[in-house]
C-alpha cells in the first residue's frame, strides 16, 4: 500500500462522542482501505490516494450534528511502497526495542 493517512472525525458536542465515531468508523467498510482505530483517530491504508479521499468524505457525512470537525493527514508514497506497519517498524529498528511504553 502506498497511501497512509491519520483520520480523525468528529461532532462538536458536549459528552461521549463514541456513538457518532462508530458511524465514521463504520461508514469506511464501504471502501477499499485497511484501517485501525485508536484512541486518537484511524490510520486508514490504501493503493491509492482517491481511495483514502472517498473514504474520509464518507466518514466525515455519516457523523451528525449541526457542526463536525475532521482533520485528514495523508502520506501518499507515490515512488515506494510501504504500510504504516512498515514505518513503525522502522522506527522501533532505529530504538531497538517497541514503539510503545507501560
Amino acid at each position: 500500500m502506498t497511501t497512509v493517512a491519520l483520520l480523525s472525525v468528529a461532532p462538536v458536542i458536549e459528552g461521549s462522542m463514541a456513538g457518532e465515531v462508530a458511524k465514521a468508523v463504520d461508514a469506511l467498510e464501504e471502501f477499499d482501505v485497511t484501517y485501525e482505530t485508536n484512541p486518537m483517530g484511524t490510520v486508514i491504508e490504501a493503493e491509492e490516494a482517491i481511495e483514502v479521499f472517498a473514504a474520509a468524505r464518507a466518514a466525515h457525512e455519516a457523523v451528525d450534528g449541526d457542526r463536525v470537525s475532521t482533520f485528514l493527514k495523508i502520506d501518499d508514497k507515490r515512488t515506494a511502497t510501504s504500510s504504516a506497519a512498515d514505518k513503525v517498524a522502522a522506527v522501533e529498528d532505529e530504538l531497538g526495542r517497541e514503539a510503545r511504553g507501560e
